[in-house]
């Protein structure tokens, strides 16, 4: 498949976007902040929230009908990242599918090892459910947020909360334990991740648990009885096999999933919506799952803390 012009300019440029591993926390957290610096998308309303008592940035999209809710756990690593890293490319999501979007600042490792991170999300899902029907919601993440995203429909089943509708995974990072065969045979064509940066954020964020825990590594949990999912992936990216592996044992289990595999995409591409196609088209493909999912008009939105 041809790809554009503008998706090779960007992936040579990826490098900027990368930080060596051995860079102070601190530096990488305001070295990813900087993708603040993105567009975010006009007609979109920004608020600072609290939600279920973690902060979040919700984006509420003013020229379209707002009929769902998209609940959305940033990338990172579990170690960096936050609302103001991802809330372009999440905004955009939230207008092609008629949604509004909390973007929450869960607790982050080093500081706040496993299980911070799914004990806020939870929290954050369990505030959303009371202005929301659940079957209006839609949990959504990247990378290490789309591991979070999997742990925590895992936890939300097993305390026998309601489920969200949906989920929608970008580049899930589901095995710390790095085992999957990609980790290897991709590592020379991909232009963002190297095991040498993940292993680190996955020892800080386990914080001397077996990386194995399913509660960490949530390729390893039951998948049984999960809402249906939307998994997409690059084919460069070492984490190829973190999806590949994560749906087939998801369909094994029963759960109705769908496998987005985009030639010659690496790493959350979909974060240059706006400023690449082949990104702007994988997010219109995901809203488009999202509304599906999630047909009938829901509650109104988060309102804004005091």
């Amino acid at each position: 498949m041809k790809r554009s012009r503008r998706s090779r300019v960007l992936r040579r440029s990826l490098g900027a976007f990368v930080t060596e591993p051995s860079t102070p926390v601190e530096e990488q957290r305001a070295a990813m902040d900087r993708a603040d610096r993105l567009p975010r998308p006009r007609g979109v309303d920004y608020v600072d929230v609290e939600v279920g008592g973690v902060g979040a940035i919700v984006a509420t999209p003013s020229k379209v009908p707002v009929e769902r809710h998209i609940l959305y756990f940033h990338g990172g690593g579990y170690v960096i990242g936050s609302p103001r890293s991802h809330i372009a490319m999440a905004a955009r999501l939230a207008v092609h599918a008629h949604a509004s979007i909390s973007v929450i600042d869960y607790r982050l490792a080093p500081e706040h090892p496993y299980p911070a991170c799914v004990d806020d999300c939870v929290a954050a899902y369990r505030s959303v459910v009371k202005e929301w029907d659940p079957a209006s919601v839609v949990i959504a993440g990247d990378s290490a947020g789309g591991g979070a995203t999997l742990s925590t429909l895992c936890a939300l089943r097993d305390a026998g909360d309601p489920l969200p509708a949906a989920g929608y995974l970008i580049s899930p990072w589901t095995d710390l334990t790095a085992s999957g065969e990609t980790t290897t045979s991709k590592a020379s064509v991909d232009p963002m991740l190297q095991l040498s940066m993940l292993n680190p954020f996955a020892e800080r964020y386990a914080g001397g648990r077996p990386l194995d825990d399913p509660g960490i590594s949530p390729l390893f949990a039951d998948l049984s009885g999960l809402p249906p999912l939307l998994v997409q992936v690059g084919s460069d990216e070492i984490l190829l096999s973190d999806s590949t592996r994560l749906v087939e044992k998801a369909r094994a289990s029963g759960v109705n999933v769908d496998l987005d595999v985009r030639d010659g995409m690496w790493h959350v591409y979909q974060a240059f919506a706006g400023m690449m196609p082949e990104a702007t088209a994988a997010l219109i493909e995901a809203a488009s799952f999202i509304r599906a999912k999630t047909p009938g008009p829901g509650l109104p939105t988060l309102r804004p803390a005091s």
